[in-house]
């Protein structure tokens, strides 16, 4: 076995906070290259490894999407190209980003009503009775971010 592919599947997921699931997962859309096998079969890795998976595990902690991974880590294998490319995507994400977060607090803001308006009206009293109820059954607001339909 070479020595610098000396960690186990189990050692790399260690080592950078991903199960090994989510390593073979990424190797099977390609995101990160199949570690050799041993003849016994056992996948190996190196320290490139550990580097690629903590850059893809960084990325998906800020959320970005796979596709927006695929794209990042392709310009990570592509040194000459622009910087502008990585600043292009990491500033559409920023913006989406902030769009969430917007939409987050209006959540936030209504909860706070609804909670406000049981403690005047009904805390204490029968759940038929719940301003609660009226107020998560009632007409949308224009604009309202909605989970689906």
């Amino acid at each position: 076995m070479n020595p610098s592919l000396s960690l186990s599947i189990g050692v790399l997921a260690q080592q950078t906070g991903c199960t090994v699931p989510t390593i073979r997962y990424y190797e099977e859309i390609g995101l990160l290259p199949i570690g050799p096998r041993t003849e016994a079969g056992r996948r190996f890795y190196g320290q490139g490894a550990v580097r690629r998976l903590t850059f893809i595990r960084r990325c998906r902690d800020f959320g970005f999407s796979i596709e927006q991974v695929r794209e990042l880590v392709g310009l990570v294998d592509a040194p000459d190209r622009p910087c502008a490319e990585l600043r292009d995507i990491t500033a559409k994400h920023l913006q989406a980003l902030r769009a969430k977060l917007s939409e987050l607090q209006a959540l936030e803001a209504s909860m706070a009503r609804f909670v406000g308006n049981c403690d005047a009206a009904c805390a204490g009293g029968a759940t038929v009775d719940c301003t609660i109820l009226e107020d998560l059954g009632g007409p949308v607001p224009p604009h309202a971010p909605r989970a689906c339909c």
